[in-house]
């Protein structure tokens, strides 16, 4: 799953800390998600959302391998 963030928090003038401490998990996760070695739970995406005043779908893109 292909993922924006480091460019909404780019725009934002956030850090990868406060974006985690504003979701409620570590640096460390969002540094992953970012990296996309990891997928977040639903809830995860759905709060990062938020905190950018996005959609999910303006966040986040599935790839033709997350179909398989």
């Amino acid at each position: 799953m292909k993922n924006n963030i480091r460019v909404e928090r780019a725009i934002m003038k956030i850090s990868q800390h406060e974006l985690a401490d504003r979701i409620g998990v570590s640096r460390q996760t969002i540094n992953a998600i970012e990296l996309e070695k990891y997928v977040p739970s639903a809830t995860v995406i759905m709060k990062i959302a938020f905190v950018f005043g996005k959609r999910v779908e303006d966040i986040f893109t599935l790839e033709e391998s997350d179909w398989k």
